[in-house]
């Protein structure tokens, strides 16, 4: 199995509401986040890829157009954007596009990261 991997990064802000009163992320606060997705496959194409790590410039504009300074609990009309939340929702967003996606990971801070593998 192959298995290749691409990074991007956004900044944006967002705020929880489904945690306990006094807990630090039921305040508005912004993260740099930084998104991680896998692709994999048993075959490469004729060109020698999983997929073209060009073809994911498609992923880096839609960070860039959707998501990058922006409020992520608009964006996606959720009260509780978490980091798995997000994580699913760009699999999901990328999956329609690359069937190869195996998965993609979120990262809030240089110390936690939450994937969504189905």
């Amino acid at each position: 199995m192959y298995r290749i991997s691409k990074q991007f990064t956004f900044s944006a802000s967002h705020q929880l509401m489904g945690v306990p009163e006094g807990h630090p992320c039921s305040r508005l606060h912004g993260h740099n986040y930084i998104v991680e997705i896998e692709l994999s496959g048993e075959d490469l194409n004729s060109a020698g890829f999983v997929r073209d790590y060009l073809e994911l410039s498609e992923l880096k504009q839609y960070i860039d157009d959707v998501l990058d300074h922006r409020h992520l609990n608009e964006v996606l009309g959720d009260d509780n954007v978490t980091a798995e939340r997000l994580s699913k929702h760009l699999f999901d967003w990328a999956f329609e596009r690359w069937p190869e996606v195996t998965a993609l990971r979120v990262s809030e801070t240089p110390k936690t990261w939450a994937e969504y593998r189905p």
